[in-house]
C-alpha cells in the first residue's frame, strides 16, 4: 500500500490576521479527507508551527494536488514530501 509523508511547516511570523477562520477550514477539509480514506494520520508537532500528514493509496503528484487545496499551504513557511515503504 503506497504512502506519502508530507511535512507542513507554517511560517509563525507571518501568520494573517484571520488564522482561527483558516483553522476552521482546515479542519474541515482534514475532516473530509479522513473520511475519503486518502489521509491516514494527521500528527500536529509538539512546536506547534505545523503537522504531519500522511495519505494512502495516492501518488506523489495526487498529494502534491490535494495539498495545493489545503488552507495552511498558502501560509506554509514549507510543504517536505517522502515516499514511504511499510515493513512488516
Amino acid at each position: 500500500m503506497n504512502r506519502i509523508q508530507v511535512i507542513l511547516t507554517l511560517d509563525m511570523e507571518n501568520l494573517p490576521a484571520n488564522f482561527q477562520e483558516i483553522l476552521k477550514e482546515e479542519q474541515a477539509m482534514v475532516a473530509q479527507w479522513k473520511a475519503d480514506g486518502i489521509l491516514e494520520h494527521l500528527f500536529l508537532r509538539q512546536t506547534k508551527n505545523g503537522a504531519v500528514l500522511i495519505f494512502k493509496d495516492l501518488d506523489e503528484e495526487q498529494v502534491k494536488s490535494h495539498m495545493e487545496h489545503l488552507p495552511f499551504s498558502k501560509i506554509a513557511k514549507s510543504l517536505e514530501y517522502f515516499a514511504l515503504i511499510q515493513q512488516f
